[in-house]
């Protein structure tokens, strides 16, 4: 086993694919410190800077007094805490559904929806470039896998067109992760309608960022829960906590409490995290502020990086396509060099030869620190 684990490492190593965790030593926000030296960071999901905001810190403590530390039970014997209960209420309001049930992330979500949904005589309709999680949860459900490339909404109709299958679930990130362009939602829900699909939506990176009130993707589109009958949503990009969420019908929910396996089977997250998730979505709404912020960062951002090789995004997510993984870490390690902290994306988490830096912004950046990144960039890619 050794030599053949080995072997896998020494693979990874000479692919330039090997990955290490940067330890740091401080709050998360957009300076970390990392061997007592300081760092600034444009890596972090913590899109509205709301992961060191003061009142969310105190709803943690407070919880943690009246619960508290674990939730001592999975959800369905002792661990279902008031303040879980008050937390699914308000994020059934927040997204304007019925019913909302906790998760304890994002990954355990899409498993626990998609396998409860679909079985082998069913299909499932995926964007190429869906999150690891949802293909995985596609995998589990043992329907059928039709992929489609990215945002080719043409192909999904062919794919749709062709199908027999009893059950149809087309499933898309609202914002793609690695890429920060947004999916095609208007068409796809067309498509659903014409040849009677679900559509099932993974707004991890769209909830609090875009939207007139930041209620994510299907608010940037005026989408309701006709149109998009399954919401998956995390708590620990955007509202600055730990712990996820699906959003829709009392029936949709009500199943998923029966039947999720990744749901009944897991000790439920801790309910202190459920108070300081509540105490976010309060925050995120009452600074607005954040939002605003955070969408000029990323208008200056555009506008200065215009000469660098940029992928298409009005999202926090930037990403500058270099190509190959080996580009992608010196550009990496480069900046790393100037105190500025970029992750290098490689493979498998993207396409080969789409090795990329993922640049992504924070409402607690300054259009400083920005002109800095900007700076930085332009020295070690010569532009």
């Amino acid at each position: 086993m050794y030599a053949y684990l080995q072997s896998l490492l020494q693979q990874r190593q000479q692919s330039a694919l090997y990955r290490s965790r940067q330890i740091h030593n401080s709050s998360q926000t957009p300076i970390l410190q990392i061997d007592g030296q300081n760092y600034l960071a444009f890596c972090s999901n913590d899109y509205l800077g709301l992961a060191s905001h003061p009142r969310l810190k105190a709803a943690l403590q407070q919880g943690t007094e009246k619960y508290a530390v674990g939730s001592g039970a999975s959800h369905l014997v002792t661990g279902h805490s008031q303040a879980h209960h008050a937390l699914e209420k308000e994020l059934a309001a927040y997204t304007g559904r019925e019913r909302a049930l906790l998760f304890s992330t994002g990954y355990m979500a899409n498993l626990g929806i998609v396998t409860s949904l679909l079985g082998r005589h069913d299909a499932v309709f995926l964007d190429k470039l869906n999150h690891a999680s949802l293909v995985d949860a596609a995998l589990l459900s043992r329907a059928k896998i039709e992929r489609y490339p990215h945002n080719n909404m043409q192909a999904l109709e062919r794919l749709l067109e062709k199908s027999q299958a009893q059950h149809k679930l087309i499933i898309t990130d609202g914002v793609f992760s690695m890429d920060g362009d947004v999916s095609k939602l208007p068409e796809m829900v067309e498509l659903a309608k014409t040849y009677q699909a679900w559509i099932m939506v993974d707004d991890a990176h769209g909830l609090g960022v875009l939207g007139n009130t930041g209620r994510g993707t299907l608010e940037k589109y005026g989408l309701g829960e006709n149109d998009v009958p399954i919401l998956m949503g995390t708590l620990g990009k955007a509202f600055g906590v730990f712990g996820a969420f699906v959003a829709g019908s009392e029936l949709l929910i009500e199943t998923l409490i029966q039947t999720a396996r990744s749901y009944i089977y897991t000790t439920a997250l801790p309910p202190a995290l459920a108070e300081a998730a509540r105490a976010s979505l309060i925050v995120a709404e009452e600074e607005a502020w954040r939002r605003q912020h955070l969408h000029e960062l990323i208008k200056h951002f555009r506008l200065a990086a215009a000469d660098f090789p940029l992928m298409p995004s009005i999202t926090p997510i930037q990403p500058i396509l270099l190509g190959s993984s080996e580009k992608a870490l010196a550009v990496s390690s480069a900046l790393y060099e100037q105190n500025i902290l970029v992750t290098a994306i490689r493979p498998p988490t993207v396409p080969q030869g789409t090795a990329r830096l993922r640049i992504t912004l924070s409402a607690l950046h300054d259009k400083h620190q920005v002109d800095e990144l900007i700076e930085a960039l332009k020295e070690v890619l010569n532009v």
